[in-house]
């Protein structure tokens, strides 16, 4: 069955896109990959994706698209047709698509009015080793939503596009992979909006080496450091100027698809944080609103 593989990057619209652009070029430790279309990209330094970060201005604070990836334009016209058979309403049919790096690909909003876009052929980037003590993302590692209606999300992320089940968190918060990581996607109830955005740093170390750096910036750990049960990865939470939560994460658990069952985790505090030592906590994050852009097509 053709489904999505990977999470390829998310667009943020904002207004004060100065501040959020020296954000994650000189704290988060993002290399500008270029403007397009008067939109700033950053790509991973430890990703051959062309960019995983997409920012513009706008009046009000959204978010533009999620970008999953397939395998092949087979691929992508047959995650469309069933998209399209879900009820989904399709933002642009498969075709070139005219961003940077190119590609094949189609748009379409969640059940929840969430855009996103699947696509394939995207033109390969440039990564490179990364440094011990660098602290630089290596990739997306997991993009975490809320949805009025977790239960059917859940549901329409495995039929739909080929997400797999990897855990639960009681009877509120799933877990979903669409590779050999333990989560790509995971979902959480409350209004349709993106509760954060996790990038792969290559060690705890470099999670307390990034952190520091956050901090010496001015932007204080607002969840951890600590270590989550499901995925058994470590975290450290912050928030970008713009209002948008993000996380550094490491050390994320591979599935063995062969083997691998799911669990049902009972949602305790050292279930959420192993170690338990951390700052904050899930309280302490921006507490979600429906998003702005809900059903509402990027500007490109």
């Amino acid at each position: 069955m053709s489904r999505v593989t990977e999470i390829r990057y998310v667009g943020y619209a904002l207004p004060d896109l100065d501040v959020e652009r020296a954000f994650y070029r000189d704290v988060w430790g993002m290399t500008e990959a270029g403007e397009h279309d008067g939109m700033i990209h950053f790509a991973a330094p430890g990703s051959e994706e062309p960019y995983v970060v997409r920012l513009r201005r706008a009046e009000q604070k959204r978010v533009d698209v999620i970008g999953l990836a397939a395998d092949s334009r087979v691929d992508v016209d047959a995650l469309h047709e069933r998209v399209a058979a879900a009820g989904c309403k399709i933002i642009f049919e498969p075709r070139a698509l005219t961003s940077l790096g190119g590609g094949y690909g189609f748009r379409f909003f969640s059940p929840d009015g969430l855009p996103f876009e699947t696509s394939a052929e995207v033109e390969r980037g440039q990564a490179r080793p990364l440094q011990r003590w660098e602290a630089a993302p290596e990739r997306i590692s997991h993009v975490v939503l809320h949805s009025p209606r977790h239960k059917e999300a859940v549901q329409f992320f495995i039929e739909v596009l080929g997400f797999r089940l990897s855990d639960w968190i009681g009877d509120f918060m799933a877990f979903l992979r669409c590779n050999a990581w333990h989560h790509r996607l995971a979902i959480l109830p409350g209004p349709p909006c993106l509760n954060h955005v996790a990038y792969d740093l290559s060690g705890v170390d470099e999670v307390m080496r990034g952190s520091s750096r956050l901090k010496s910036h001015g932007f204080d750990v607002r969840w951890g450091p600590g270590r989550h049960t499901a995925g058994d990865n470590v975290f450290s939470y912050f928030v970008t100027p713009g209002g948008f939560a993000v996380e550094y994460t490491a050390g994320l658990e591979r599935v063995d698809e062969a083997t691998w069952t799911p669990q049902v985790y009972p949602p305790t505090p050292q279930v959420m944080d192993q170690w338990g030592v951390g700052v904050g906590g899930p309280q302490s994050m921006p507490q979600p609103a429906p998003d702005a852009g809900l059903f509402q097509p990027p500007a490109a």
